[in-house]
């Protein structure tokens, strides 16, 4: 039987566009999806890179107008990995144009332009997914069925971390991603620190910020350099609406770290603990374990862990980056053919970006603050 084809537009093709495309690629040959994907037209800067791009990831066609992709009534699905700042615009015409809208994050570089996003979105009837794939993990979707049964009691604590160093070198040029509209580490991967808690651990209540500039300035490409106003270094303190209480912190100049997102998390009956840089595997300690024998035991990523046995048959051979972007891609497609609910629709992604800035007007005004 023939399936409905779900053709796609692609608007940015940097890194988070070729992981989209390798997801849209290898989704389909995973799963049972409802829909045909196809690969409609790429837009880029240019028309020479858009042709580029084009070429290397098998689309049909090419433009260096992203409008031509909007308008274009053959194309059901808009993919935006353009830069944060350009989210709201493309975002909303697409929405306007009646197309499901794919975002990476953060949705935008404010939550007042992330609220107009998610209103006209759920206004027009259009599915949206944003892009926090890492929460695709069999062993995080493990370590939240472990939670929630009760498995580690009553949940005390959590900490959670996002550290990178891919702006460790002083030297490095100013990018869009230091813009003070949505910059900053803290929006940047902070933000997957605070999905992760909230995916975990339930609803964030209170937080305490504190996020600082370490590189007051770098060079702006033109010989001279710019001030950076926003942050290296983001934290907080954390409160839960379970009671636990917590912490997180977004770095990108953690020299040495690479993809350093971890938690841990502490209740009154066990433990967990985890690095995406092993992430096919979960720590978990337990309290029931006999006195001499307890001890943080490894629990491999196995087909007993869905999906993970779509992808290898055998334990212990681990998945990687792009097949949770084939996950996330999966759980958008059924969401668009309504099978299942939206995995991390733009009302959730408004969720995470105002965590971002209750955090920073904590900083600002050295005190705790409630979240609304």
């Amino acid at each position: 039987m023939t399936k409905p084809k779900l053709r796609i537009g692609l608007i940015g093709t940097g890194f988070m566009g070729k992981a989209h495309v390798f997801g849209f690629a290898s989704a389909p040959r995973v799963f049972d999806l409802p829909f045909d994907l196809e690969l409609h037209t790429v837009a880029d800067i240019t028309v020479d890179a858009a042709n580029r791009a084009a070429a290397a990831f098998g689309f049909a066609h090419a433009t260096a107008d992203w409008r031509r992709i909007i308008d274009n009534p053959d194309i059901d699905l808009v993919d935006i990995t353009a830069p944060n700042a350009l989210h709201k615009e493309m975002a909303l015409a697409a929405i306007r144009a009646g197309k499901h809208v794919y975002c990476e994050k953060p949705l935008a570089p404010l939550a007042q332009d992330a609220y107009e996003m998610a209103l006209a979105a759920e206004a027009a009837g259009v599915k949206t997914q944003v892009g926090f794939n890492y929460l695709c993990n069999p062993m995080l979707t493990l370590a939240r069925e472990m939670i929630q049964a009760g498995e580690l009691g009553e949940i005390r604590g959590y900490r959670g971390i996002h550290c990178e160093d891919y702006m460790a070198d002083a030297a490095g040029a100013f990018t869009f991603r230091h813009d003070p509209a949505g910059g900053g580490a803290l929006a940047d991967i902070g933000s997957h620190a605070l999905a992760t808690a909230e995916h975990l651990c339930g609803p964030i209540t209170r937080v305490m910020g504190d996020c600082v500039t370490m590189i007051a300035e770098r060079p702006d490409g033109k010989g001279g350099s710019r001030k950076v106003e926003v942050d290296d270094v983001g934290r907080a303190f954390l409160r839960f609406e379970n009671g636990a209480t917590g912490s997180i912190e977004g770095n990108w100049i953690a020299t040495g770290r690479k993809m350093q997102h971890d938690f841990e998390v502490y209740g009154t009956r066990g433990a967990l603990a985890f690095s995406q840089e092993h992430f096919n595997v979960l720590h978990y300690f337990s309290t029931a374990d006999a006195k001499g024998r307890q001890g943080f035991r490894r629990i491999e990523a196995s087909p007993d862990h869905p999906p993970y046995g779509l992808f290898c048959v055998a334990p212990g051979h681990q998945i990687g980056f792009n097949d949770l972007k084939a996950i996330e891609v999966a759980g958008y497609v059924n969401a668009i053919a309504g099978k299942s609910a939206e995995p991390f629709n733009f009302r959730k992604g408004l969720r995470i970006q105002t965590l971002v800035e209750t955090i920073q007007t904590s900083a600002r005004e050295a005190r705790w603050i409630d979240v609304k």
